[in-house]
């Protein structure tokens, strides 16, 4: 009994001695850091050329032709002058040398009246021509074209500046219309007027005075 006894002290002793010996459970790893993604900036160098911006497309602007100024002249009197005596009725009574220039395009005829609005019975009409060529550059001194219409004096053609006293001015008008007229020859101011109504081009106009 002893025997046996001894044995399992024996036996209990080196089982103690063998769980003493054993190495000891080496500890659970740990989960490795999660590594945060550093964020990096791309930095462009400064010696280094931005590429170019593209600008939109500006269309231009068609420009439209500049307008020609019509322009009345004569050289026997400048603007605001007096007209010489041998165009009135106290001299030779024939018409001044006259040129234009200007005429826009697309006019069809010519018209030029002359008349005196400082006259004491209202406006006196000294001259009408009417359906001149629109090539045509100018008259010279005494002479005519187109349709001639009737004056003040009742009567066709040129009649010069004849104030009753003081100085009068006179003015000679030019315009250019898109039409002909086809009125008959004498036609007075009035209807000529009415029937440029709606087709004047362009106009201009030289004043001279005169003084009795």
């Amino acid at each position: 009994m002893s025997k046996q006894y001894s044995i399992l002290i024996l036996f209990c002793c080196l089982a103690l001695v063998a769980v003493g010996c054993a190495p000891a459970p080496e500890p659970a790893e740990e989960p490795a850091a999660v590594m945060e993604e550093e964020v990096v900036e791309e930095v462009i160098p400064t010696d280094t050329p931005l590429p170019p911006t593209e600008e939109p497309e500006v269309e231009e602007e068609e420009e439209e032709p500049a307008m020609v100024e019509m322009t009345l002249t004569s050289p026997a009197f400048a603007q605001d002058e007096a007209i010489p005596l041998q165009f009135s009725c106290d001299g030779d009574d024939i018409s001044p040398e006259l040129a234009w220039a200007g005429i826009p395009d697309g006019a069809a005829s010519l018209v030029l009246i002359l008349d005196d609005p400082d006259a004491p019975v209202g406006t006196w009409d000294h001259w009408l021509l009417f359906d001149m060529p629109p090539d045509l550059e100018g008259l010279p001194q005494g002479s005519t074209a187109g349709t001639d219409g009737n004056n003040s004096w009742n009567r066709i053609g040129y009649g010069g500046p004849c104030p009753p006293g003081g100085t009068h001015r006179y003015f000679f008008k030019l315009y250019a219309l898109d039409t002909t007229l086809d009125l008959p020859a004498g036609t007075a101011k009035g209807a000529l007027e009415t029937a440029m109504e709606g087709h004047i081009l362009g106009q201009v106009e030289l004043m001279g005075t005169y003084t009795r």
